[in-house]
Protein backbone atom coordinates (compact mmCIF):
# COMPACT_ATOMS: atom_id res chain seq x y z
CA UNK A 1 0.00 0.00 0.00
CA UNK A 2 1.35 3.58 -0.98
CA UNK A 3 0.62 6.71 0.95
CA UNK A 4 2.26 9.42 -0.68
CA UNK A 5 -0.52 9.91 -3.39
CA UNK A 6 -4.06 11.65 -2.89
CA UNK A 7 -6.13 10.28 -0.69
CA UNK A 8 -8.44 9.16 -4.02
CA UNK A 9 -5.34 7.25 -5.24
CA UNK A 10 -4.86 5.51 -1.88
CA UNK A 11 -8.32 4.74 -2.00
CA UNK A 12 -8.54 3.32 -5.06
CA UNK A 13 -5.48 1.16 -5.08
CA UNK A 14 -6.78 -0.14 -1.63
CA UNK A 15 -10.12 -1.06 -2.85
CA UNK A 16 -9.59 -2.27 -6.28
CA UNK A 17 -8.48 -5.59 -5.07
CA UNK A 18 -10.75 -5.83 -2.10
CA UNK A 19 -12.69 -9.32 -3.67
CA UNK A 20 -9.55 -11.24 -4.95
CA UNK A 21 -6.16 -12.41 -4.36
CA UNK A 22 -3.39 -10.31 -6.26
CA UNK A 23 -4.32 -10.31 -9.88
CA UNK A 24 -1.23 -11.66 -11.83
CA UNK A 25 -0.72 -9.24 -14.77
CA UNK A 26 2.64 -11.54 -16.14
CA UNK A 27 2.19 -12.79 -19.60
CA UNK A 28 4.85 -15.81 -19.13
CA UNK A 29 2.81 -19.23 -17.68
CA UNK A 30 3.85 -22.30 -15.82
CA UNK A 31 2.77 -25.92 -15.92
CA UNK A 32 1.30 -25.06 -12.54
CA UNK A 33 -0.83 -21.76 -13.82
CA UNK A 34 -1.81 -24.43 -16.98
CA UNK A 35 -2.94 -27.22 -14.29
CA UNK A 36 -5.11 -24.66 -11.95
CA UNK A 37 -6.41 -22.69 -14.71
CA UNK A 38 -7.59 -25.28 -17.42
CA UNK A 39 -9.93 -27.92 -17.84
CA UNK A 40 -7.77 -30.30 -18.41
CA UNK A 41 -7.86 -33.72 -19.78
CA UNK A 42 -7.74 -35.30 -15.74
CA UNK A 43 -10.52 -32.88 -15.10
CA UNK A 44 -12.68 -32.78 -18.60
CA UNK A 45 -14.20 -36.65 -17.77
CA UNK A 46 -15.86 -35.93 -14.61
CA UNK A 47 -18.19 -33.28 -13.02
CA UNK A 48 -18.74 -32.67 -9.18
CA UNK A 49 -22.28 -32.81 -8.55
CA UNK A 50 -21.64 -32.64 -4.04
CA UNK A 51 -18.86 -31.16 -1.79
CA UNK A 52 -19.48 -32.70 1.58
CA UNK A 53 -16.56 -31.35 4.04
CA UNK A 54 -15.61 -31.64 7.28
CA UNK A 55 -13.07 -29.07 8.87
CA UNK A 56 -11.85 -28.68 12.34
CA UNK A 57 -9.28 -25.39 12.94
CA UNK A 58 -7.06 -25.41 16.05
CA UNK A 59 -6.48 -21.70 16.96
CA UNK A 60 -3.57 -22.59 19.52
CA UNK A 61 -1.57 -24.43 16.62
CA UNK A 62 -2.85 -22.98 13.38
CA UNK A 63 -3.69 -26.05 11.83
CA UNK A 64 -6.81 -27.85 10.23
CA UNK A 65 -7.94 -31.53 10.27
CA UNK A 66 -10.79 -31.94 7.54
CA UNK A 67 -12.65 -35.06 5.34
CA UNK A 68 -13.47 -34.02 2.02
CA UNK A 69 -16.11 -36.12 0.54
CA UNK A 70 -16.60 -35.25 -3.56
CA UNK A 71 -19.76 -36.98 -5.13
CA UNK A 72 -18.74 -36.82 -9.08
CA UNK A 73 -20.73 -38.27 -12.02
CA UNK A 74 -18.51 -39.24 -14.95
CA UNK A 75 -19.03 -37.41 -18.59
CA UNK A 76 -16.80 -39.71 -20.47
CA UNK A 77 -14.77 -42.69 -19.33
CA UNK A 78 -11.67 -42.21 -17.06
CA UNK A 79 -9.78 -43.38 -14.61
CA UNK A 80 -7.19 -40.86 -14.02
CA UNK A 81 -8.46 -37.62 -11.27
CA UNK A 82 -6.75 -34.09 -11.07
CA UNK A 83 -7.25 -33.08 -7.39
CA UNK A 84 -6.31 -29.35 -6.03
CA UNK A 85 -5.14 -29.38 -2.81
CA UNK A 86 -1.78 -26.62 -1.92
CA UNK A 87 0.78 -27.09 0.08
CA UNK A 88 1.46 -27.37 2.88
CA UNK A 89 -1.42 -29.03 3.79
CA UNK A 90 -1.04 -32.82 3.18
CA UNK A 91 -3.49 -35.26 1.50
CA UNK A 92 -3.32 -38.22 4.95
CA UNK A 93 -6.04 -40.90 2.25
CA UNK A 94 -8.19 -40.85 -0.67
CA UNK A 95 -10.40 -43.78 -0.72
CA UNK A 96 -13.44 -44.04 -3.63
CA UNK A 97 -16.93 -45.64 -2.62
CA UNK A 98 -18.50 -46.52 -6.50
CA UNK A 99 -21.18 -49.41 -6.87
CA UNK A 100 -18.12 -52.03 -7.26
CA UNK A 101 -17.56 -51.43 -3.35
CA UNK A 102 -15.14 -48.95 -1.68
CA UNK A 103 -11.21 -49.06 -1.87
CA UNK A 104 -7.95 -47.06 -1.36
CA UNK A 105 -6.50 -45.44 -3.82
CA UNK A 106 -2.92 -44.64 -5.10
CA UNK A 107 -2.11 -41.09 -5.76
CA UNK A 108 1.01 -38.91 -6.31
CA UNK A 109 1.61 -35.34 -5.82
CA UNK A 110 2.90 -32.61 -7.94
CA UNK A 111 3.13 -29.73 -6.42
CA UNK A 112 -0.18 -28.02 -5.72
CA UNK A 113 -2.25 -30.83 -7.43
CA UNK A 114 -2.52 -35.01 -7.01
CA UNK A 115 -3.07 -37.33 -8.88
CA UNK A 116 -5.53 -40.10 -8.04
CA UNK A 117 -5.42 -43.00 -10.23
CA UNK A 118 -8.96 -45.19 -9.91
CA UNK A 119 -8.71 -48.96 -9.69
CA UNK A 120 -10.40 -49.18 -12.89
CA UNK A 121 -11.33 -47.16 -15.90
CA UNK A 122 -15.06 -45.74 -15.19
CA UNK A 123 -17.94 -45.70 -17.85
CA UNK A 124 -19.56 -42.68 -18.58
CA UNK A 125 -22.68 -41.76 -17.22
CA UNK A 126 -21.89 -43.26 -13.95
CA UNK A 127 -21.65 -41.98 -10.15
CA UNK A 128 -19.22 -42.47 -7.29
CA UNK A 129 -17.35 -40.63 -4.59
CA UNK A 130 -13.94 -39.52 -3.28
CA UNK A 131 -13.14 -39.55 0.48
CA UNK A 132 -10.23 -37.26 1.04
CA UNK A 133 -8.45 -36.78 4.44
CA UNK A 134 -6.10 -33.81 4.62
CA UNK A 135 -4.69 -31.74 7.34
CA UNK A 136 -1.71 -29.61 8.38
CA UNK A 137 -0.63 -26.31 8.61
CA UNK A 138 -2.69 -23.99 5.83
CA UNK A 139 -1.39 -20.80 4.18
CA UNK A 140 -2.16 -18.32 6.18
CA UNK A 141 -3.75 -15.09 5.31
CA UNK A 142 -1.38 -12.54 5.80
CA UNK A 143 -3.46 -9.69 4.83
CA UNK A 144 -6.71 -11.04 3.41
CA UNK A 145 -8.54 -10.86 1.70
CA UNK A 146 -5.51 -9.53 -0.86
CA UNK A 147 -3.26 -11.93 0.86
CA UNK A 148 -5.14 -15.22 1.36
CA UNK A 149 -5.51 -18.18 2.69
CA UNK A 150 -7.16 -19.09 6.58
CA UNK A 151 -7.68 -16.31 8.79
CA UNK A 152 -6.18 -17.03 12.20
CA UNK A 153 -7.02 -13.37 14.72
CA UNK A 154 -8.90 -12.73 17.93
CA UNK A 155 -11.47 -10.06 18.37
CA UNK A 156 -11.53 -7.04 20.24
CA UNK A 157 -12.88 -9.18 23.60
CA UNK A 158 -10.12 -11.77 22.94
CA UNK A 159 -12.03 -14.79 21.51
CA UNK A 160 -10.67 -16.75 18.16
CA UNK A 161 -11.77 -15.54 15.18
CA UNK A 162 -11.24 -17.86 11.78
CA UNK A 163 -12.39 -17.77 8.62
CA UNK A 164 -10.73 -18.25 5.04
CA UNK A 165 -10.16 -15.95 2.32
CA UNK A 166 -9.21 -17.66 -1.31
CA UNK A 167 -10.69 -15.61 -4.19
CA UNK A 168 -8.06 -15.95 -6.80
CA UNK A 169 -6.35 -17.95 -4.87
CA UNK A 170 -8.06 -20.88 -5.03
CA UNK A 171 -10.33 -22.92 -2.42
CA UNK A 172 -7.51 -25.55 -2.47
CA UNK A 173 -5.84 -23.55 0.08
CA UNK A 174 -7.87 -24.92 2.78
CA UNK A 175 -9.33 -27.73 1.53
CA UNK A 176 -8.95 -30.92 -1.42
CA UNK A 177 -11.34 -29.76 -4.81
CA UNK A 178 -11.40 -29.69 -8.39
CA UNK A 179 -10.04 -26.63 -7.77
CA UNK A 180 -11.99 -24.36 -11.06
CA UNK A 181 -14.12 -21.71 -11.41
CA UNK A 182 -16.32 -23.66 -14.77
CA UNK A 183 -17.41 -26.48 -12.46
CA UNK A 184 -20.10 -26.16 -9.44
CA UNK A 185 -21.54 -28.62 -7.38
CA UNK A 186 -25.01 -28.83 -7.43
CA UNK A 187 -25.33 -28.64 -3.62
CA UNK A 188 -23.08 -28.78 -0.72
CA UNK A 189 -22.71 -29.41 3.21
CA UNK A 190 -19.78 -28.15 5.21
CA UNK A 191 -19.58 -29.58 9.27
CA UNK A 192 -17.36 -27.24 11.30
CA UNK A 193 -16.07 -28.30 14.40
CA UNK A 194 -15.38 -25.65 17.13
CA UNK A 195 -15.37 -25.15 20.85
CA UNK A 196 -18.81 -25.08 22.14
CA UNK A 197 -18.15 -21.67 23.49
CA UNK A 198 -17.83 -20.09 19.86
CA UNK A 199 -20.25 -20.73 17.07
CA UNK A 200 -19.77 -21.61 13.72
CA UNK A 201 -21.51 -20.08 10.39
CA UNK A 202 -21.16 -22.16 6.87
CA UNK A 203 -23.08 -20.97 3.47
CA UNK A 204 -27.38 -22.23 3.48
CA UNK A 205 -28.76 -23.42 5.96
CA UNK A 206 -28.17 -24.12 9.71
CA UNK A 207 -28.98 -27.98 9.46
CA UNK A 208 -28.02 -28.85 13.20
CA UNK A 209 -25.85 -28.23 15.75
CA UNK A 210 -24.37 -31.23 17.45
CA UNK A 211 -22.62 -31.39 21.00
CA UNK A 212 -19.56 -33.56 21.55
CA UNK A 213 -17.92 -34.95 24.31
CA UNK A 214 -14.97 -33.53 24.10
CA UNK A 215 -15.89 -29.53 24.54
CA UNK A 216 -16.41 -29.17 21.02
CA UNK A 217 -19.56 -28.65 18.84
CA UNK A 218 -20.56 -29.97 15.45
CA UNK A 219 -22.44 -27.33 13.43
CA UNK A 220 -23.69 -28.81 10.19
CA UNK A 221 -24.78 -25.93 7.03
CA UNK A 222 -25.50 -26.80 3.18
CA UNK A 223 -26.77 -25.19 0.24
CA UNK A 224 -29.15 -26.88 -2.07
CA UNK A 225 -27.93 -24.55 -4.98
CA UNK A 226 -24.88 -24.52 -7.14
CA UNK A 227 -22.39 -22.56 -5.29
CA UNK A 228 -18.66 -22.15 -6.46
CA UNK A 229 -16.08 -23.54 -4.34
CA UNK A 230 -14.24 -20.63 -3.22
CA UNK A 231 -17.58 -19.03 -2.18
CA UNK A 232 -17.55 -21.86 0.21
CA UNK A 233 -16.31 -20.87 3.56
CA UNK A 234 -16.62 -21.13 7.46
CA UNK A 235 -16.57 -18.34 10.02
CA UNK A 236 -16.05 -18.98 13.77
CA UNK A 237 -16.12 -16.81 16.68
CA UNK A 238 -17.94 -15.44 19.17
CA UNK A 239 -21.44 -14.45 17.37
CA UNK A 240 -24.92 -12.62 18.13
CA UNK A 241 -27.64 -13.96 15.22
CA UNK A 242 -30.53 -11.54 13.94
CA UNK A 243 -33.19 -12.85 11.77
CA UNK A 244 -35.46 -11.05 9.84
CA UNK A 245 -38.17 -11.79 6.69
CA UNK A 246 -38.05 -9.72 3.67
CA UNK A 247 -41.05 -9.95 1.39
CA UNK A 248 -39.03 -10.39 -1.80
CA UNK A 249 -40.63 -11.05 -5.36
CA UNK A 250 -39.98 -14.62 -4.84
CA UNK A 251 -41.87 -14.84 -1.50
CA UNK A 252 -40.62 -14.54 2.00
CA UNK A 253 -36.44 -14.56 1.87
CA UNK A 254 -34.74 -15.38 5.08
CA UNK A 255 -32.37 -12.48 6.04
CA UNK A 256 -29.89 -13.60 8.60
CA UNK A 257 -27.24 -11.73 10.21
CA UNK A 258 -24.32 -13.37 12.11
CA UNK A 259 -22.20 -10.45 14.34
CA UNK A 260 -19.94 -10.57 17.11
CA UNK A 261 -21.92 -10.38 19.82
CA UNK A 262 -20.50 -6.85 20.74
CA UNK A 263 -21.71 -5.90 17.79
CA UNK A 264 -25.43 -6.65 17.64
CA UNK A 265 -26.92 -3.71 18.81
CA UNK A 266 -24.75 -1.69 16.68
CA UNK A 267 -25.57 -3.82 13.30
CA UNK A 268 -29.24 -4.01 14.39
CA UNK A 269 -29.02 -0.15 13.32
CA UNK A 270 -27.01 -0.70 10.17
CA UNK A 271 -28.23 -3.66 8.65
CA UNK A 272 -31.61 -1.88 7.77
CA UNK A 273 -29.76 -1.13 4.80
CA UNK A 274 -30.28 -4.79 3.79
CA UNK A 275 -33.99 -4.38 2.66
CA UNK A 276 -33.68 -1.20 0.62
CA UNK A 277 -30.35 -2.98 -1.46
CA UNK A 278 -32.92 -6.01 -1.87
CA UNK A 279 -35.42 -4.03 -3.00
CA UNK A 280 -33.58 -2.14 -5.34
CA UNK A 281 -31.65 -5.13 -6.94
CA UNK A 282 -35.14 -7.33 -7.20
CA UNK A 283 -36.27 -4.22 -9.24
CA UNK A 284 -33.43 -4.40 -11.91
CA UNK A 285 -31.72 -7.97 -11.69
CA UNK A 286 -34.79 -10.12 -10.80
CA UNK A 287 -35.83 -12.64 -7.84
CA UNK A 288 -32.53 -12.46 -5.46
CA UNK A 289 -31.08 -15.99 -7.16
CA UNK A 290 -31.05 -17.84 -4.06
CA UNK A 291 -34.50 -18.18 -1.82
CA UNK A 292 -33.89 -21.42 -1.10
CA UNK A 293 -30.44 -20.59 1.29
CA UNK A 294 -31.37 -17.54 2.22
CA UNK A 295 -29.05 -14.10 2.34
CA UNK A 296 -26.98 -13.91 5.44
CA UNK A 297 -24.17 -11.36 6.32
CA UNK A 298 -21.44 -13.22 8.40
CA UNK A 299 -19.04 -10.75 10.16
CA UNK A 300 -15.42 -11.67 9.40
CA UNK A 301 -11.73 -11.13 10.05
CA UNK A 302 -11.37 -9.56 6.58
CA UNK A 303 -12.82 -6.58 4.72
CA UNK A 304 -15.06 -8.42 2.63
CA UNK A 305 -16.00 -11.52 -0.10
CA UNK A 306 -19.12 -12.54 -1.75
CA UNK A 307 -19.47 -16.04 -0.20
CA UNK A 308 -22.55 -17.33 -1.32
CA UNK A 309 -25.67 -17.16 0.86
CA UNK A 310 -23.16 -16.04 3.74
CA UNK A 311 -21.17 -12.89 2.72
CA UNK A 312 -18.13 -11.78 4.58
CA UNK A 313 -18.79 -8.61 6.03
CA UNK A 314 -16.27 -6.21 7.66
CA UNK A 315 -16.65 -2.80 7.03
CA UNK A 316 -16.71 -1.46 10.52
CA UNK A 317 -20.56 -0.85 10.30
CA UNK A 318 -19.57 2.55 7.92
CA UNK A 319 -20.43 4.07 5.06
CA UNK A 320 -18.36 3.81 2.15
CA UNK A 321 -15.37 1.81 1.61
CA UNK A 322 -13.79 1.95 5.55
CA UNK A 323 -15.22 4.98 5.82
CA UNK A 324 -14.20 6.40 2.13
CA UNK A 325 -15.48 7.21 -0.80
CA UNK A 326 -14.10 6.10 -4.08
CA UNK A 327 -16.04 7.82 -6.53
CA UNK A 328 -14.70 10.88 -4.67
CA UNK A 329 -18.54 12.53 -5.43
CA UNK A 330 -19.72 12.11 -1.82
CA UNK A 331 -22.49 9.90 -2.91
CA UNK A 332 -20.32 6.77 -1.78
CA UNK A 333 -20.65 7.90 1.23
CA UNK A 334 -24.21 7.16 1.87
CA UNK A 335 -23.91 3.22 2.08
CA UNK A 336 -22.20 0.92 2.72
CA UNK A 337 -20.28 -0.31 0.08
CA UNK A 338 -19.36 -3.86 1.53
CA UNK A 339 -23.11 -4.33 1.78
CA UNK A 340 -24.20 -3.03 -1.44
CA UNK A 341 -21.13 -4.34 -3.76
CA UNK A 342 -20.88 -8.02 -2.33
CA UNK A 343 -24.63 -8.54 -2.48
CA UNK A 344 -24.72 -7.56 -6.30
CA UNK A 345 -22.11 -10.50 -6.63
CA UNK A 346 -25.19 -13.06 -5.40
CA UNK A 347 -26.63 -11.99 -9.09
CA UNK A 348 -23.29 -11.38 -10.83
CA UNK A 349 -20.99 -13.92 -9.59
CA UNK A 350 -22.65 -16.29 -7.76
CA UNK A 351 -25.37 -17.02 -9.97
CA UNK A 352 -23.85 -15.85 -13.52
CA UNK A 353 -20.64 -17.60 -13.10
CA UNK A 354 -17.81 -17.54 -15.74
CA UNK A 355 -15.83 -20.15 -16.87
CA UNK A 356 -12.36 -19.03 -16.82
CA UNK A 357 -11.65 -16.44 -14.62
CA UNK A 358 -10.28 -14.45 -17.28
CA UNK A 359 -13.92 -13.12 -18.04
CA UNK A 360 -13.70 -11.97 -15.12
CA UNK A 361 -15.64 -8.72 -15.84
CA UNK A 362 -18.68 -9.85 -15.57
CA UNK A 363 -18.97 -10.45 -12.18
CA UNK A 364 -16.91 -7.33 -11.07
CA UNK A 365 -18.28 -5.06 -13.86
CA UNK A 366 -21.58 -5.29 -13.19
CA UNK A 367 -21.25 -5.57 -9.43
CA UNK A 368 -19.43 -2.69 -9.27
CA UNK A 369 -22.00 -0.99 -11.70
CA UNK A 370 -24.54 -2.15 -9.54
CA UNK A 371 -23.50 0.43 -6.99
CA UNK A 372 -24.64 3.14 -9.75
CA UNK A 373 -27.84 1.39 -10.14
CA UNK A 374 -28.39 1.42 -5.97
CA UNK A 375 -27.12 5.37 -5.48
CA UNK A 376 -29.72 6.19 -8.37
CA UNK A 377 -32.32 3.82 -6.85
CA UNK A 378 -31.74 6.08 -3.61
CA UNK A 379 -31.01 9.33 -4.56
CA UNK A 380 -31.75 9.73 -8.43
CA UNK A 381 -30.06 9.52 -11.62
CA UNK A 382 -28.31 12.40 -11.58
CA UNK A 383 -26.50 11.18 -8.40
CA UNK A 384 -25.97 7.85 -10.11
CA UNK A 385 -24.07 9.58 -12.99
CA UNK A 386 -21.93 11.61 -10.74
CA UNK A 387 -21.12 8.52 -8.61
CA UNK A 388 -20.40 6.29 -11.41
CA UNK A 389 -18.03 9.55 -13.65
CA UNK A 390 -15.71 10.18 -10.17
CA UNK A 391 -14.69 6.34 -10.18
CA UNK A 392 -13.22 7.42 -13.99
CA UNK A 393 -10.05 8.35 -12.02
CA UNK A 394 -9.51 5.29 -10.68
CA UNK A 395 -9.31 3.50 -14.37
CA UNK A 396 -5.43 2.74 -15.11
CA UNK A 397 -5.67 1.39 -18.49
CA UNK A 398 -2.68 -0.93 -18.37
CA UNK A 399 -3.45 -4.22 -20.11
CA UNK A 400 -6.62 -5.71 -21.22
CA UNK A 401 -10.04 -6.00 -19.63
CA UNK A 402 -10.24 -10.13 -20.45
CA UNK A 403 -7.42 -12.08 -19.71
CA UNK A 404 -5.51 -14.72 -21.08
CA UNK A 405 -7.53 -17.97 -20.98
CA UNK A 406 -6.91 -21.42 -19.83
CA UNK A 407 -4.25 -19.76 -17.21
CA UNK A 408 -5.75 -19.22 -14.27
CA UNK A 409 -5.12 -15.35 -15.05
CA UNK A 410 -7.36 -12.78 -14.39
CA UNK A 411 -7.07 -9.13 -16.59
CA UNK A 412 -6.75 -5.65 -15.44
CA UNK A 413 -8.10 -4.40 -12.51
CA UNK A 414 -9.96 -1.81 -14.94
CA UNK A 415 -12.58 -4.60 -14.80
CA UNK A 416 -14.50 -2.74 -12.02
CA UNK A 417 -14.53 1.15 -12.13
CA UNK A 418 -13.64 0.42 -16.11
CA UNK A 419 -15.93 -2.08 -16.39
CA UNK A 420 -18.59 0.03 -14.82
CA UNK A 421 -18.33 2.61 -16.97
CA UNK A 422 -18.57 0.64 -19.96
CA UNK A 423 -22.19 -0.86 -19.46
CA UNK A 424 -23.03 3.15 -17.72
CA UNK A 425 -21.98 3.73 -22.21
CA UNK A 426 -24.46 0.81 -23.21
CA UNK A 427 -26.91 1.54 -21.39
CA UNK A 428 -26.84 5.30 -22.58
CA UNK A 429 -26.37 3.84 -26.04
CA UNK A 430 -29.69 1.83 -25.33
CA UNK A 431 -31.54 5.13 -24.49
CA UNK A 432 -34.10 3.24 -23.05
CA UNK A 433 -34.36 1.86 -19.09
CA UNK A 434 -37.09 -0.10 -19.78
CA UNK A 435 -35.11 -2.26 -22.19
CA UNK A 436 -31.77 -1.80 -20.09
CA UNK A 437 -33.38 -3.58 -17.30
CA UNK A 438 -35.13 -5.81 -19.59
CA UNK A 439 -31.47 -6.86 -20.18
CA UNK A 440 -30.24 -7.13 -17.01
CA UNK A 441 -33.52 -9.00 -15.72
CA UNK A 442 -32.94 -11.09 -18.64
CA UNK A 443 -29.41 -12.11 -18.13
CA UNK A 444 -30.58 -13.09 -14.85
CA UNK A 445 -33.23 -15.34 -15.79
CA UNK A 446 -31.16 -16.87 -18.62
CA UNK A 447 -27.60 -17.58 -17.09
CA UNK A 448 -29.46 -18.05 -13.32
CA UNK A 449 -26.81 -20.75 -11.61
CA UNK A 450 -25.22 -20.90 -14.90
CA UNK A 451 -21.48 -21.26 -16.01
CA UNK A 452 -21.06 -18.59 -18.37
CA UNK A 453 -18.66 -17.29 -21.02
CA UNK A 454 -17.77 -13.33 -22.04
CA UNK A 455 -18.46 -14.06 -25.62
CA UNK A 456 -21.93 -15.38 -24.69
CA UNK A 457 -22.64 -12.28 -21.95
CA UNK A 458 -22.06 -9.96 -24.96
CA UNK A 459 -23.99 -11.46 -27.35
CA UNK A 460 -26.93 -12.12 -25.02
CA UNK A 461 -26.75 -7.99 -24.46
CA UNK A 462 -26.93 -7.58 -28.30
CA UNK A 463 -29.82 -10.27 -28.91
CA UNK A 464 -31.66 -8.75 -26.12
CA UNK A 465 -31.04 -5.05 -27.17
CA UNK A 466 -31.63 -5.14 -30.72
CA UNK A 467 -28.53 -3.04 -31.13
CA UNK A 468 -24.72 -4.85 -32.10
CA UNK A 469 -22.55 -3.78 -29.37
CA UNK A 470 -19.87 -6.13 -30.37
CA UNK A 471 -17.13 -3.74 -31.54
CA UNK A 472 -18.09 -1.58 -28.52
CA UNK A 473 -16.84 -5.14 -26.23
CA UNK A 474 -14.02 -5.41 -28.83
CA UNK A 475 -13.06 -2.07 -27.47
CA UNK A 476 -13.24 -1.75 -23.82
CA UNK A 477 -12.68 -5.42 -22.88
CA UNK A 478 -9.58 -6.20 -25.21
CA UNK A 479 -7.63 -2.90 -26.08
CA UNK A 480 -6.29 -0.61 -23.61
CA UNK A 481 -7.25 2.37 -26.07
CA UNK A 482 -10.59 4.95 -24.37
CA UNK A 483 -12.68 6.18 -28.02
CA UNK A 484 -11.51 9.33 -28.61
CA UNK A 485 -14.01 11.90 -30.48
CA UNK A 486 -12.23 14.25 -32.86
CA UNK A 487 -13.78 16.71 -34.39
CA UNK A 488 -13.59 20.18 -35.86
CA UNK A 489 -15.18 22.42 -38.42
CA UNK A 490 -14.16 22.63 -42.30
CA UNK A 491 -15.87 25.11 -44.38
CA UNK A 492 -18.79 25.61 -41.74
CA UNK A 493 -19.37 22.26 -41.45
CA UNK A 494 -18.64 20.26 -38.60
CA UNK A 495 -16.20 17.58 -39.02
CA UNK A 496 -16.46 14.74 -36.20
CA UNK A 497 -15.02 10.93 -36.28
CA UNK A 498 -14.02 8.33 -33.55
CA UNK A 499 -10.13 7.85 -33.34
CA UNK A 500 -8.38 5.47 -30.94
CA UNK A 501 -10.92 2.66 -31.66
CA UNK A 502 -10.69 -0.82 -33.37
CA UNK A 503 -11.13 -1.28 -37.09
CA UNK A 504 -15.32 -0.43 -37.89
CA UNK A 505 -16.08 0.94 -34.71
CA UNK A 506 -19.22 2.84 -34.91
CA UNK A 507 -21.19 4.09 -31.67
CA UNK A 508 -24.21 6.47 -31.20
CA UNK A 509 -23.64 9.55 -29.01
CA UNK A 510 -25.32 12.37 -27.64
CA UNK A 511 -23.01 15.89 -28.18
CA UNK A 512 -24.06 19.25 -27.53
CA UNK A 513 -23.11 21.39 -30.59
CA UNK A 514 -23.42 25.46 -29.92
CA UNK A 515 -25.32 24.55 -27.08
CA UNK A 516 -28.16 22.40 -28.90
CA UNK A 517 -27.98 18.65 -28.11
CA UNK A 518 -28.54 15.28 -30.18
CA UNK A 519 -27.45 11.79 -31.18
CA UNK A 520 -25.52 11.34 -33.78
CA UNK A 521 -23.99 7.68 -35.00
CA UNK A 522 -20.45 8.37 -35.20
CA UNK A 523 -17.87 5.80 -36.82
CA UNK A 524 -13.96 5.94 -37.60
CA UNK A 525 -14.40 7.61 -40.70
CA UNK A 526 -15.35 11.35 -41.02
CA UNK A 527 -18.51 12.50 -41.08
CA UNK A 528 -20.47 16.05 -41.29
CA UNK A 529 -23.89 16.16 -38.66
CA UNK A 530 -23.70 19.78 -38.73
CA UNK A 531 -23.25 23.10 -40.49
CA UNK A 532 -23.28 26.68 -40.56
CA UNK A 533 -20.39 26.76 -37.89
CA UNK A 534 -17.29 29.62 -37.91
CA UNK A 535 -14.46 27.60 -36.24
CA UNK A 536 -14.00 30.07 -33.24
CA UNK A 537 -17.15 30.16 -32.03
CA UNK A 538 -18.09 26.41 -32.39
CA UNK A 539 -18.08 24.33 -29.18
CA UNK A 540 -18.57 20.12 -28.70
CA UNK A 541 -19.41 18.66 -25.90
CA UNK A 542 -20.29 14.76 -25.84
CA UNK A 543 -22.59 13.34 -23.32
CA UNK A 544 -20.89 13.07 -19.72
CA UNK A 545 -22.51 9.75 -19.15
CA UNK A 546 -20.43 7.96 -22.27
CA UNK A 547 -16.65 6.76 -21.45
CA UNK A 548 -14.91 8.37 -24.03
CA UNK A 549 -12.09 11.27 -24.51
CA UNK A 550 -12.37 14.41 -27.29
CA UNK A 551 -10.43 15.74 -28.60
CA UNK A 552 -10.76 19.55 -31.21
CA UNK A 553 -8.56 19.22 -34.33
CA UNK A 554 -7.92 23.16 -35.85
CA UNK A 555 -7.85 23.79 -39.40
CA UNK A 556 -4.71 22.49 -40.61
CA UNK A 557 -4.46 19.14 -38.14
CA UNK A 558 -8.13 18.94 -39.62
CA UNK A 559 -7.10 18.96 -42.41
CA UNK A 560 -4.29 16.84 -42.69
CA UNK A 561 -6.46 14.28 -40.44
CA UNK A 562 -9.22 14.16 -43.12
CA UNK A 563 -6.64 13.42 -45.79
CA UNK A 564 -5.07 10.39 -43.92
Amino acid sequence: MRYCFPLIVLCALQARTVHAQPLKHDHGSTHADTLRGSNGPFRAWWDVTHYDITIRPEFATKSIEGTTRITFRTLSPGRKMQIDLQQPLELRSVSLRAAMGESDLHYTRDGNVAWVDLPQEMAAGTSAQLVLRYGGIPREARNPPWDGGWIWKRDPQGNPWMSAACQGLGASVWYPCKDIQSDEPDSAAMHIITPDTLQAVGNGRLRNMVKNADGTSTWTWAVVDPINNYDLIPAIGKYAHIHEVYPGEDGPLDCDYWVLAANEAKAREHFKEVPRMLKCFEHWFGPYPFYADGYKLVEAPELGMEHQSAIAYGNHFKNGYLGTDLSGTGWGLKWDYIIIHESAHEWFGNSITTADIADMWVHEGFADYAETIYTQCQYGESAGDDYVIGLRKNIENDIPIIGRYGMNQEGSIDMYYKGANMIHTIRHVMANDSLFREVLRGMNLKFRHGIVTSAEVEQFISDRSGQDFSKLFQQYLRTTEVPELQWGIRKGRLMVRWDNCVESFAMPIRITVNGEERTVTISTAWSSPASGLHPKTASLLPDRNWYVGVEQLSGKELKRAIKR
